[in-house]
């Protein structure tokens, strides 16, 4: 067995009135994927920051050591130094400049006074090599993709002698195939000794890629265990605290009448002209949750934009909700006519982030909190303390700005704020991307909620189980057509792929 490469004793952090981490132990051997897993909140984020010298040495308690010998980090120059790297959920790459210079950015490679270009370039091609990524030096960043941004990270990491590199949920914002290279790198640099933290809310892939996982709850170590000793519901049950009966609280209703239809409906692309959405007809009742499912690409979120008025590519075809034809080219008349979207990025079109909890929870609904067109802040506070109730957040206080949540309290202000208006159709675009699965399930029940009381909910996402597990009815999106369509108990992920990825069944 091999020795651990770091070890981190009784680290205790506290912030006001917080006690983030409280005598947290975590040890990694060389050379293995360790997983680090627990809900938002829980802990993770802060130990990694102490870690990687964001909280120097003296403002936390406890002892870290590297290869057995006790570090102290004042900052995070010195935990780069120890071979410490970490790769954030937001890329940290300067998108203007080159490849080579992102690979060097800090650490150049001088001769004298002068960068030494010959040799940069040379490096570059080198590193890029060891992720197994075919680009030439020279290129921008800004005209990579996501997945070989990411890559050039890891490369970056690796060019700086990283002994130890944290990946900080690196899927979340990847294709399946970008994915799926992703995790061959990650196997391949476990073969070469070096030492991965893996931190991921998508349980399915530590199953598949961790050697051992280590749970946190609550700011405490809860269990350290080999991957072959834990399952997925063992590993959920140990960081929400309780056992979830199911991931997928489903349960069969009673589907009322249309409250939108969607006729021969195309969409296209405002820069080219190119019809990205090509002749979709489709039907929305009242309680139901319809499932789109599909790859990255597929047209499911420029569909579903396009007919809140958000894009604006050319658009043809008829729309009808409650029976009443419509046009819709802004969200405000979306809105009018009882529609909400929830975007699958919350930060940047969901929430305005240094507003705080009140502000956003009742942006979507001004006039139901205004009294002569002007704001009574007293019957907004009473609205927004209704709905984040409803919603079960967890916050300090309602005055808290957003920015300061978690991800699953975050969208809990999404939700809130579109449900604020009572809406009659509601479309959850990637509703539980990125937050912990205590509070997916939350989410899960709240659209159960939802559905009881005639609410119509579209739900886009790109969990196969997820969509499967919740969904009434399931559309299956390919090139901008549905190509398939299933009743939840006969769906599979097989039969769901097949069309997805060019097969047919409608």
């Amino acid at each position: 067995m091999q020795p651990y490469v770091l070890e981190m004793k009784g680290i205790t952090k506290e912030f006001p009135g917080v006690r983030a981490l409280d005598k947290v132990t975590f040890s990694v051997r060389k050379g293995e994927i360790h997983a680090l897993c627990g809900e938002n909140g829980a802990g993770k984020s802060t130990l990694m920051k102490v870690l990687s010298g964001v909280y120097p040495h003296g403002s936390y308690d406890g002892k870290i050591y590297i290869e057995g010998k006790e570090v102290q980090f004042r900052n995070i120059k010195e935990s780069q130094e120890a071979g410490i790297a970490i790769i954030y959920q937001e890329l940290a790459v300067v998108e203007e400049m080159s490849v080579a210079e992102n690979l060097f950015l800090g650490h150049e490679l001088m001769r004298g006074k002068y960068i030494d270009w010959n040799r940069v370039y040379a490096e570059a091609r080198k590193w890029l090599m060891k992720v197994g990524l075919d680009v030439d030096p020279e290129t921008k960043v800004r005209n990579l993709t996501v997945g070989k941004q990411q890559l050039i990270e890891i490369a970056k990491a690796l060019a700086k002698n990283a002994k130890i590199i944290i990946l900080d949920e690196p899927t979340a914002a990847l294709t399946d195939n970008d994915v799926e290279v992703l995790k061959q790198i990650l196997r391949d640099l476990r073969a070469q000794g070096v030492t991965c933290i893996y931190i991921s809310h998508r349980l399915n892939e530590v199953m598949e890629l961790a050697d051992t996982v280590t749970v946190l709850r609550d700011g405490q170590t809860i269990s350290t265990d080999p991957i072959d000793q834990l399952t997925e519901e063992q590993i959920i049950a140990k960081m929400v605290g309780r056992e979830l009966n199911e991931l997928y609280p489903y349960e069969p209703r009673d589907i009322g009448r249309e409250v939108l239809k969607v006729d021969h409906y195309s969409v296209s692309d405002e820069r080219t002209g190119r019809k990205i959405i090509e002749d979709v007809s489709f039907s929305l009742r009242s309680g139901e949750i319809l499932g789109i499912s599909g790859l990255m690409g597929s047209g499911r979120t420029e569909l579903f934009t396009s007919l809140f008025g958000v894009y604006h590519g050319k658009k043809e075809g008829n729309v009808w909700i409650d029976g009443k034809q419509v046009e819709i080219h802004r969200p405000a008349e979306a809105i009018r006519y009882g529609m909400a979207y929830v975007s699958e990025d919350r930060k940047k079109y969901g929430l305005v982030l240094e507003m705080d909890i009140i502000q956003n929870a009742t942006l979507v609904a001004l006039k139901k909190v205004a009294k002569r067109n002007i704001i009574d802040h007293a019957l907004e506070v009473k609205r927004a303390e209704e709905m984040t109730k409803k919603m079960k957040l967890k916050a300090p206080n309602l005055e808290a700005k957003v920015s300061q949540l978690s991800g699953g309290n975050q969208q809990k202000v999404v939700l809130s704020k579109w449900l604020l208006n009572n809406p009659k159709i509601l479309i959850l675009d990637e509703p539980t991307r990125g937050i912990d699965v205590g509070a997916k399930y939350e989410i899960y029940k709240i659209m159960n909620e939802l559905a009881r009381q005639g609410v119509g909910i579209v739900l886009i996402s790109s969990e196969l189980p997820e969509v499967m597990g919740m969904s009434d009815r399931i559309l299956v999106m390919s090139e901008g057509k549905f190509v398939g369509e299933f009743q939840h108990h006969e769906a599979t992920q097989e039969k769901i792929m097949a069309c997805a990825t060019g097969g047919k069944r409608r």
